[in-house]
């Protein structure tokens, strides 16, 4: 009775069809199951083995991929410096454009390009302070 029910927990990877892809001369892509003049065959790799090869047991910690502590200590360095030169180069860009913004008269279109940077710039600056927040 055992070898039905996992027989049967396999099937679906057993269903697994060809996919062909074909690209017309207008460069649109169609994807099928048929094969057709000019399709290439695609082939599927599945890196997770079916549901029913899990052990009932579930994943434990062993299964997961982990880095002792001094290297990942290392790596939030790493981060932190790359992090903390992103931030620097951003602040000086920010602060050029702003002085470029303080020279120009209050309207046209190089004020509308500038406004635009700044605006970039303060965003981009918000995102790595966020980014190193959250680094131990």
């Amino acid at each position: 009775m055992r070898f039905w029910i996992s027989l049967l927990c396999l099937t679906p990877a057993l269903a697994l069809a060809d996919i062909y892809k074909y690209v017309d001369a207008d460069g649109h892509v169609t994807y099928s199951s048929a094969p057709t003049k000019g399709a290439i065959r695609i082939i599927l790799t599945t890196k997770n083995p079916p549901a029913a090869a899990h052990s009932h047991t579930g994943n434990t910690q062993e299964d997961f991929p982990s880095v002792n502590k001094a290297t990942q200590k290392n790596r939030d360095g790493s981060r932190r410096k790359i992090l903390d030169d992103e931030l620097q180069a951003e602040q000086m860009l920010l602060d050029s454009v702003r002085q470029q913004l303080a020279h120009l008269p209050k309207d046209g279109q190089k004020l509308n390009e500038l406004a635009k940077q700044e605006d970039l710039h303060r965003e981009n600056i918000t995102a790595i302070k966020t980014e190193l927040s959250r680094l131990k």
